[in-house]
């Protein structure tokens, strides 16, 4: 563990690593308070595109667990920063919450439901056969179909819910047009949380739960990756992939010991 204590930057995803749901897992709270103890850069990310910067600084402080927002970072920022970068001033017809829609207007983008540059859907409550069909009405009309990650399943707790990759299936088997994803695994999301940390990538050691999106994209991005087995990969399971995390943990706590 001295290889990864001696890190300078850490990029945490939360679900699975820092908590389950609504609960904090054991040692979270210790881990976060080391690395703000050590001056560590560290930045948490996620997948998910529902909910805000401010809206995942208050579910960290429900837990005990006091951060500045600035240190989070979702899939709807990435989404909406590679959008602005590939078409300024662009406009967008959204399915997805107000994580996603003021992540785009914070970058420029205009809604837009007659002729927009993009559809972009991200996680939902109010998904709707309406929506689903205007939106493959736009694609076919020249609109860009982008997802904000391919995760089929949405993890809460115990329970699942339908992912961003599960909701933007029917628009991609009507329209024949394959949606291009942002988040984990494309490594674009991991090279745009290392800008938000004043680290390279050879100081910063990606913390995840998950083989098949965290771990591979940090592998793509060539940064040091960790795994943690608290969450959906269990220990049995690694032998399953061709690759291999740079270390396995059996939770963040590893690194306090």
């Amino acid at each position: 563990m001295k290889a990864v204590r001696e890190k300078s930057g850490f990029i945490c995803d939360m679900d699975g690593v820092i908590y389950h749901g609504d609960a904090l897992l054991p040692k979270a709270l210790e881990f976060v308070n080391w690395l703000e103890a050590e001056k560590k850069d560290y930045l948490f990310l996620t997948n998910n595109s529902q909910r805000s910067r401010e809206e995942l600084h208050q579910k960290l402080r429900r837990l005990g667990i006091e951060v500045d927002a600035m240190r989070f970072y979702t899939a709807a920022l990435a989404t909406a920063s590679f959008l602005a970068n590939q078409c300024p001033n662009g406009s967008a017809y959204v399915i997805g919450d107000a994580g996603l829609t003021n992540a785009l207007y914070q970058a420029g983008f205009s809604m837009n439901d007659v002729d927009p540059d993009y559809v972009v859907v991200g996680e939902t409550s109010s998904y709707s056969f309406e929506k689903v069909s205007h939106a493959i009405n736009l694609v076919l009309a020249g609109a860009r179909l982008v997802g904000t990650n391919p995760d089929l399943v949405l993890p809460m707790g115990h329970k699942r819910y339908p992912g961003c990759g599960s909701l933007i299936a029917p628009i991609e088997l009507a329209t024949g047009r394959q949606a291009y994803f942002m988040g984990k695994p494309n490594p674009l999301m991991i090279r745009h949380a290392l800008r938000c940390l004043a680290c390279t990538r050879e100081e910063t050691v990606f913390i995840g739960d998950s083989m098949e999106t965290d771990i591979i994209a940090g592998i793509n991005s060539e940064v040091d990756t960790a795994l943690v087995l608290s969450g959906t990969t269990a220990k049995e399971d690694l032998d399953l992939y061709s690759y291999r995390p740079r270390y396995v943990l059996n939770s963040v706590g590893d690194i306090l010991d």
